[in-house]
């Protein structure tokens, strides 16, 4: 069964002022956040009190805790008009992790509610040192004592610790048996910012996508209490794996829309910009050149669409978030560099739309699930049913 993608008035209403919104709040602000490497907080601040005022913040949480309870093509048509501009700006206007829809009780009351609202930040901290697409390998531990867990460790790349108020930190705290030998035991806790023995620090820098920022994350001896763990000890990945595998969906969408805009740029300089007495749109090496970025990209929305109306209809596997994930961002690639090429010497500028785009455009095949992951779990689903035990 296939969904026809005839997005409804509502859907399409969503997407439109949204997209008028980023033009009219966004965009005026790229050039100083590209130029200073940073989201200076009066900014920060504005775009977002905007964001929550049109009922954008948030609009992916469910109804009843608060959020905007959009369905999941309505998420990645927004999802697609966010990915226009740089990490760093999107932050201001998406609102917080999905995960903590788990909170219970007074979990709810201090994070997941304020989130919801606007008033608190999280940050999500699973990636370490030594422990990237291998997330089972993470070292961070936690042990108990008494009602409380101390938490020793480290982590890195974690996006946006520094403006966030707690984090969602996950640890090891025991081992399990299984026929495979011993597997980790993995909890997710809430920490705040100012627990004593929980130390942030600015990472290195990226080179693309300004103002989302990358930090360095300590716990020495950090104690926090049981009643913050989120979700059941040892099953911190059941909790994270219910809305990461849904999110590389929206990170697909995402590269649909920084892919549009590239394409849009390109389009526009090729019916603009003359050589040897004609626009250059006129020359078969460029013209096909467009002709296959529009395929692909139309080839990765459909992609797209499909693997968000498979999770509205609780039918998405990993494999259908895999395909999408890694189709879009390798297009995402393809069509940066193609318009780099079109537009010649200009599109290396640094502080030309078309280049921001490109630096922007590489980290899309590495977080959420390298490129090679992807390829790892779509290769398995489809080669599993034919082996034998």
């Amino acid at each position: 069964m296939a969904y026809d993608f005839g997005f409804t008035q509502e859907q399409t209403m969503v997407r439109d002022s949204l997209r008028a919104f980023i033009r009219a709040e966004v965009y005026p602000h790229e050039d100083a956040v590209y130029a200073a490497g940073d989201v200076a907080p009066d900014i920060e601040q504005a775009i977002r009190k905007k964001a929550i005022a049109l009922g954008f913040w948030n609009a992916h949480f469910p109804e009843e805790v608060g959020g905007g309870g959009i369905d999941n093509i309505t998420y990645a048509l927004m999802s697609q008009e966010l990915g226009v501009t740089t990490w760093g700006l999107i932050s201001c206007i998406m609102g917080g992790s999905l995960v903590l829809c788990a909170c219970t009780n007074e979990q709810r009351a201090a994070y997941l509610d304020p989130v919801v609202r606007g008033e608190k930040l999280d940050c999500f901290a699973l990636t370490e040192p030594g422990a990237g697409s291998d997330a089972m390998g993470i070292k961070t531990r936690a042990h108990q004592d008494g009602s409380d867990w101390i938490i020793n460790g480290q982590k890195h790349f974690i996006s946006n610790a520094d403006r966030a108020d707690f984090a969602i930190v996950f640890a090891v705290t025991g081992e399990n048996e299984t026929p495979k030998g011993k597997r980790s035991r993995i909890t997710a806790f809430l920490v705040d910012k100012d627990t004593k023995g929980f130390t942030i620090e600015p990472g290195s820098k990226p080179i693309g996508n300004p103002g989302h920022n990358v930090n360095n994350l300590y716990f020495d001896d950090c104690r926090v209490p049981a009643s913050q763990i989120l979700g059941e000890e040892g099953k911190g990945f059941d909790v994270a794996g219910e809305w990461l595998v849904p999110g590389r969906v929206m990170v697909a969408a995402n590269c649909c829309g920084k892919a549009r805009r590239a394409l849009e740029f390109s389009l526009d300089w090729a019916a603009n910009r003359e050589q040897f007495g004609q626009t250059i749109g006129r020359f078969q090496g460029v013209s096909f050149k467009l002709a296959d970025m529009e395929t692909e990209l139309q080839a990765a929305e459909w992609l797209t669409y499909d693997a968000a109306w498979r999770l509205d209809q609780g039918t998405l596997g990993d494999a259908d978030a895999a395909m999408a994930k890694l189709y879009a961002s390798e297009m995402l690639g393809r069509v940066a560099d193609e318009a780099i090429q079109i537009h010649g010497g200009m599109g290396m500028m640094s502080d030309y739309p078309v280049g921001r785009l490109w630096r922007d455009a590489r980290i899309e095949r590495i977080w959420e699930g390298t490129s090679e992951i992807q390829r790892h779990i779509i290769s398995r689903s489809v080669l599993r049913p034919l082996e034998t035990s």
